[in-house]
C-alpha cells in the first residue's frame, strides 16, 4: 500500500502510461463510471497540485483537460481520503469535493 511504502508510483495503467493519472474534482465521478465501474472498497483521495512539480494538463481521448504526474506520488501529500461506497444504483456516492470540505 501507498501509505505504509512512503510514495506511489502509480496503478499499472500509470506506469504503462508513464506518468499518474488524475481527474479534477469535477471529472471524478465520470472517470469513476468509465474506469472503475462496480469496484468495492475504493477510496478517493485530494490533492493540491501546486504540491507536486511536474503536473501537466494533457487531453484524453475526449479532449477534456485532465492533470497527469509525471513522478512518484507521495500520499502525505494528501489533503483528505474519503471512502467511495457503490449505491443502490450500482454508481459511486461522492462526498462533497469542494475545496475546504471536511474528510
Amino acid at each position: 500500500d501507498a501509505g505504509s511504502a512512503g510514495w506511489f508510483d502509480g496503478s499499472p495503467v500509470d506506469i504503462q502510461d508513464g506518468f499518474i493519472h488524475f481527474s479534477l474534482a469535477g471529472q471524478a465521478a465520470r472517470t469513476a463510471a468509465l474506469h472503475f465501474a462496480g469496484a468495492h472498497d475504493l477510496v478517493i483521495v485530494a490533492f493540491d497540485e501546486n504540491s507536486f512539480g511536474d503536473v501537466r494538463y494533457e487531453p484524453s481521448r475526449g479532449g477534456d483537460l485532465f492533470p497527469h504526474l509525471y513522478g512518484p506520488l507521495d500520499p502525505k501529500k494528501a489533503l483528505w481520503v474519503k471512502p467511495l461506497p457503490l449505491g443502490k444504483d450500482g454508481r459511486h456516492v461522492f462526498p462533497d469535493l469542494a475545496p475546504g470540505s471536511a474528510p
